[in-house]
C-alpha cells in the first residue's frame, strides 16, 4: 500500500493550479505538505497548501466549501491573501488570488523558521530538457521540479538508487548528484552540494 502524500508544489505561473486530474501524472515520494490557514466568514481553519502559484494555490481542506466563496489565505504570519474558491473536487479545492503574490520572496522565506530550524527545501515546478551522465553513459531526461537540494526527473532509462551522475541544465552549469530513488519512470536526485538561492532563481527566472 502506498501511503506517500504529495508535498508542496511551488510556480511561477500567474494561473491558479487546476484540478488534480487536470494535470500530468506525478508519483510522490515524500510526504511534506506546507500547512496554510483559511479565513472564511470570521473562522479560521488549517489546511494542507499542495500547489502554490502567483496566480494561486491549491489545498486540501476539511470542511464544504463551494465555487466563488471569498476567502482568505495565510501563508505566513500576519500576511493574508484575499482570494475565492474557482473549484471543487472532493476534498482539494482551487483558490483563485484576488492579486499575484511574489513567489520568489515567499521560498527566499521557506528555508528557516522563526525558531531557526531548518525545513526541507522549497521544490519549484519545472518541465525542461536536460541530460544526464551516469557512468559513461548520458541520455536525455525531462525535469519535473527542483529545489536547492535535488530534483525530479522523467527517464526513459533505469536508474539506480545511490548511482552518481552528472546533471546538465540548459543555460546552468552540470550539477553533481545521487539518484536516491527511482519509480514508474521517475527519478529523485541529491544533489551534493545546495545551489545558492539566487543562482537558481536566477535559472528559473530565464524561461
Amino acid at each position: 500500500m502506498n501511503t506517500a502524500l504529495e508535498e508542496t508544489i511551488f510556480s511561477f505561473s500567474r494561473e491558479a493550479p487546476p484540478p488534480p486530474r487536470e494535470r500530468r501524472r506525478q508519483a510522490r515520494h515524500l510526504t511534506i505538505l506546507k500547512v496554510g490557514t483559511l479565513m472564511v466568514d470570521g473562522g479560521r481553519e488549517l489546511c494542507l497548501i499542495r500547489n502554490i502559484s502567483a496566480g494561486g494555490l491549491m489545498a486540501h481542506v476539511y470542511s464544504s466549501l463551494t465555487p466563488e466563496k471569498a476567502i482568505h489565505v495565510e501563508l505566513k504570519t500576519n500576511q493574508a491573501v484575499a482570494g475565492r474558491v474557482s473549484w471543487v473536487d472532493g476534498s482539494n479545492i482551487g483558490i483563485t488570488f484576488d492579486a499575484p503574490i511574489d513567489v520568489e520572496e515567499m521560498l527566499a522565506t521557506q528555508s528557516v523558521l522563526e525558531n531557526g530550524w531548518r525545513t526541507r527545501l522549497p521544490r519549484v515546478e519545472v518541465d525542461r530538457l536536460a541530460t544526464l551522465r551516469v557512468g559513461a553513459r548520458t541520455h536525455w531526461v525531462g525535469t519535473r521540479d527542483i529545489s536547492q537540494g535535488g530534483i525530479k526527473i522523467e527517464s526513459d532509462q533505469p536508474l539506480e538508487a545511490g548511482a552518481h551522475v552528472v546533471l546538465s541544465l540548459e543555460k546552468f552549469r552540470p550539477v553533481h548528484g545521487v539518484v536516491r530513488w527511482c519509480q514508474d519512470g521517475l527519478a529523485g536526485i541529491a544533489f551534493n552540494q545546495v545551489i545558492p538561492f539566487h543562482e537558481l532563481m536566477g535559472w528559473l527566472r530565464d524561461d
